[in-house]
């Protein structure tokens, strides 16, 4: 399966469920933020690091909808040292007051993880065990799916791709510390039920109110991978500090 194959049947399976829903006012209902993070040094070191993240959120009675785009990129004396880009879209199917379906697709294209892309798709149970107030809850969930990451070479087994079943068991937690602050945290992890090769990924934010809709965001993100592509590292981390513009 390749990118535009992977892109379509996401959007096919979608589409139906987006548009399906319980409100008659469908576009007045979604939310977003916008995050830009840019550091440019000049001098003895020349340097650029540029980060983005899209986030929208729809939430109506029966439904929620969430999908994140996120790019990275870093230039350290005219060679690139990072770039990354990542999409996820997420449906929950409301069908109590604190439980839900949900259905999952993610896909990511790292220039340096040693994978060409890496994509999965995945769907299960999830709960909102712990709510106060509108701002702070804790969601847990639990699914199965598939993973197809694409290798940028060719693995031992001579295979140029991981083709697996997968598990995924992931959190949010969102906690309000004050009017005007934010605190979360995320966490995720991916079993591979033939390879056993798991992914978790973790965010730690903090989110202040600057003035209206503008914020400040300190974030650190890890991903771990137990088995990476031959040459890659086991974990990559990211520690950042951007301005957040909420609509």
């Amino acid at each position: 399966m390749d990118l535009r194959k992977a892109v379509a049947v996401t959007a096919v399976m979608f589409t139906p469920l987006a548009f399906g829903q319980d409100s008659d006012n469908w576009a007045d209902d979604w939310k977003g933020e916008t995050e830009l993070g840019v550091l440019i040094t000049s001098g003895n070191t020349e340097e650029t690091n540029i980060k983005g993240r899209l986030g929208l959120i729809q939430e109506v009675e029966t439904w929620r909808n969430t999908g994140e785009f996120r790019t990275n990129y870093s230039e350290t004396e005219d060679e690139t040292t990072a770039e990354k880009y990542q999409a996820s879209l997420e449906t929950n199917y409301k069908f109590s007051a604190n439980q839900y379906w949900f259905l999952r697709g993610a896909y990511e294209d790292d220039r340096f993880s040693g994978y060409d892309f890496e994509s999965s798709l995945t769907t299960g149970y999830g709960q909102r065990v712990w709510r106060s107030g509108e701002r702070s809850f804790l969601d847990l969930s639990a699914g199965a799916g598939y993973r197809y990451n694409k290798l940028e070479m060719v693995n031992a087994r001579g295979e140029d791709a991981e083709k697996e079943a997968i598990a995924r068991l992931a959190g949010q937690f969102d906690y309000a510390v004050s009017e005007n602050a934010l605190f979360r945290q995320e966490l995720s992890t991916e079993i591979g039920l033939d390879e056993n090769n798991t992914i978790t990924e973790s965010e730690t934010s903090l989110q202040a109110n600057v003035v209206g809709n503008l914020s400040m965001k300190a974030a650190f993100r890890v991903k771990h991978l137990s088995d990476p592509p031959a040459g890659s590292e086991n974990t990559d981390t990211e520690t950042s500090l951007s301005l957040l513009y909420g609509f």
